[in-house]
């Protein structure tokens, strides 16, 4: 009775101990239950990618509209048949299938070895460091443990991604909701030297800017035109362009040298620069790389944890475009 007693009491202690590590990320999560999972994911990306670049810029962009509504949990990938999720809501439409995909797929190949453990919001980190990583940016350690949220509403996602129109107060608002400095601010905003936009987004910089500007003045004159041959008025909806004009397939600190050039393709990404408050870091991130590569590894696993399920929270789904239940 008194060994019993004894036993209880060990198992007792084992769950407070665990209980208090809840919230709390891991980088070796996995390291009993699915030892292999990252070199799966790496692999499935790169079949992905192997198919096409926009593997990168989208895989890497669901990551963040993912974490900046409920919290890094993969609520972005629920598909409802009533259209309805989170993925529906307007600011969300944009973003392009290839990165839903690429979640899809490496989930698929982690269940094939590993079923039921991975979470598809874990998957989703894995995945974005390792799109950064093909494009030629840092690698970094994926702190792990993440469970899939289970709400997943487009109502909920109204104010809470960033405008292109953004200046730097309340760009400094918004993250600092997430617990990121205006510092990571400015490093995750260096993932615009991926991707494209729709002409849409940035528009009225070209064209209304105010009735005595209607060009934005902190637009380079030349940047301006090019931008004007590529979206005149009434253009094709469908028509996106580079976000990085110099280097759009390469992470590198270019995007930094172009908001220094006056090429910053939204209002949100030019005024880290015309702000004397936010400038000093956006030249040291232009003239060297290696700051704002260490920046941005910071940066990234700082968002990984905003609104984290873990422990018995959320759960893990089979299938990441749906609720197990």
């Amino acid at each position: 009775m008194e060994r019993l007693r004894g036993l209880n009491m060990l198992i007792l202690a084992i769950i407070v101990i665990l209980g208090g590590a809840e919230g709390q990320l891991v980088e070796n999560f996995y390291g009993f239950t699915c030892p292999n999972v990252e070199f799966i994911v790496q692999q499935a990306v790169s079949t992905k990618f192997s198919q096409t670049f926009v593997t990168i810029p989208a895989t890497l962009r669901l990551f963040f509209h993912d974490c900046f509504v409920e919290g890094c949990d993969a609520s972005v990938m629920i598909a409802s048949p009533n259209g309805d999720a989170e993925k529906d809501s307007k600011d969300n439409l944009s973003l392009a299938g290839d990165g839903f995909d690429t979640v899809v797929k490496a989930k698929q190949a982690v269940e094939a070895q590993c079923p039921g453990v991975v979470s598809c919001a874990d998957i989703l980190a894995i995945a974005t460091r390792d799109v950064v990583v093909l494009a030629g940016g840092p690698s970094y350690n994926v702190e792990l443990g993440r469970r899939d949220g289970l709400i997943s509403q487009a109502s909920r996602v109204a104010g809470k991604l960033p405008e292109p129109d953004f200046n730097l107060i309340q760009l400094n608002t918004m993250f600092a909701s997430h617990n990121l400095s205006q510092f990571d601010m400015i490093a995750l905003s260096g993932a615009h030297t991926l991707g494209f936009s729709h002409c849409d987004r940035f528009a009225n910089r070209l064209y209304s800017f105010t009735p005595s500007n209607p060009v934005d003045p902190s637009l380079d004159p030349e940047y301006a035109k090019e931008l004007k041959d590529m979206c005149p008025q009434n253009v094709d909806p469908s028509i996106a362009i580079n976000m990085d004009p110099a280097t759009p397939r390469t992470f590198d600190n270019e995007y930094y040298k172009n908001l220094v050039k006056g090429k910053g393709l939204f209002t949100s990404d030019q005024v880290l620069f015309t702000d004397e408050s936010s400038q000093g870091t956006v030249s040291d991130f232009a003239n060297n790389a290696f700051d704002f590569n260490g920046a941005f590894v910071t940066a990234m696993r700082k968002l990984g944890r905003v609104g984290v399920k873990t422990g018995d929270q959320g759960e893990i789904r089979l299938d990441c475009t749906r609720f197990n239940s």
